[in-house]
């Protein structure tokens, strides 16, 4: 089966998020797409986030329950800590044996690949699936990559945790409506 993993710290998952995730459905028919928050991205050490683990699984479950193709997987999260894109693949592949595995990832993302923890690893078993929405990245030798271009939605997780504190509100769109409870009960409760 086609099994596109989908990292992150989704601190909140957004609509950018999935306007992604929808692209990479659409180009790699028939395609299982795997939201895997992170317990704690090695490039943010020291950056607690402001949801807890639970809450950003429970909005992830909220915001994809209408989804049938797409799917939560709260492996990272019983890792240790930092979350290594290469740990998670190697464990991923033990457990579902037979899997064509992908990476989405922006652009940003695929330029600092080189700083990946085992980046050669992840080359050899996966095909990483770069989403754009300008001129198509550059290749790197011996990496697979397919290249998605589209529009880019302006959610921002660090814009809206920026609205959240300081009680601000949040454009229309950014947050899938599913989770909009989940946010406001979250910041309720830190209000009190």
């Amino acid at each position: 089966m086609r099994t596109c993993l989908f990292g992150g710290t989704f601190d909140p998952v957004h609509a950018g998020h999935l306007v992604m995730a929808r692209a990479v459905e659409r180009q790699l028919a028939p395609v299982r797409i795997v939201f895997l928050p992170a317990a704690q991205s090695p490039f943010k050490t020291g950056h607690q986030a402001f949801f807890t683990p639970e809450q950003r699984v429970a909005m992830l479950h909220a915001a994809l329950a209408d989804w049938p193709l797409a799917e939560v997987s709260e492996l990272d999260m019983h890792m240790d800590p930092p979350s290594w894109s290469w740990r998670v693949v190697e464990t991923w592949m033990a457990q579902h044996p037979g899997d064509e595995l992908y990476w989405l990832l922006g652009t940003d993302e695929w330029e600092q690949l080189h700083r990946w923890a085992r980046p050669d690893y992840l080359a050899e078993h996966l095909t990483f699936v770069v989403y754009h929405r300008g001129q198509e990245p550059k290749p790197r030798p011996g990496v697979r990559a397919v290249f998605l271009r589209g529009p880019m939605h302006a959610a921002s997780a660090s814009e809206i945790r920026r609205r959240l504190e300081r009680g601000l509100p949040i454009p229309d769109g950014w947050l899938p409506a599913a989770m909009e409870k989940i946010v406001h009960a979250v910041c309720d409760k830190r209000l009190k």
